[in-house]
């Protein structure tokens, strides 16, 4: 389940999804499309999910699912058409019904780091749907991930908001 490198600070993260920039993902300037840097996420995320206890069979049998209250993205390094590409996922913490993770995007050929995205999660009931505790099997899996991750370091975009210098709200 984990990722490993040689060498590399992404050593105990999870991959959570690889695959080719698709043609239609690129923008005018032969970049990555700001959109579908969330679409890679959100794909790492049901990986997440599956490794969590949350994929089909999981969401099936508790009748529970993850929704994203906040997402933040940082765009590092250009990706463009056809680059092979994998995400990392941390848990960097947790409670009783949200999750926060940390999605780093790398090349794969050069291990390169190209955008971070930190989401807040809330697990949903969907039959409300409303927030609930998780089921104690997915929270039993998010606490061993959290307790692996607690000796990683803290992801350098982690916990960042948007401001300019002088903004009335930053």
């Amino acid at each position: 389940m984990a990722f490993r490198w040689k060498n590399s600070a992404v050593v105990g993260l999870l991959n959570t999804w690889h695959g080719k920039v698709l043609p239609e993902w690129v923008d005018y300037n032969g970049h990555l499309r700001d959109a579908f840097y969330m679409l890679l996420f959100s794909y790492a995320t049901d990986g997440f999910m599956d490794m969590i206890g949350l994929g089909e069979p999981g969401r099936a049998t508790t009748g529970h699912s993850l929704f994203t209250l906040e997402a933040h993205i940082n765009y590092l390094k250009e990706v463009r058409e056809g680059a092979t590409v994998e995400v990392c996922t941390q848990v960097l913490g947790y409670d009783s019904k949200r999750l926060r993770i940390y999605h780093s995007l790398y090349r794969s050929d050069a291990q390169l780091f190209l955008a971070g995205n930190e989401q807040l999660l809330v697990n949903v009931d969907m039959a409300g749907p409303f927030s609930t505790l998780f089921a104690p099997t997915v929270l039993e899996s998010i606490q061993a991930l959290a307790s692996q991750h607690r000796s990683l370091p803290s992801p350098e975009y982690a916990g960042r908001h948007i401001a300019l210098p002088g903004d009335r709200h930053g």
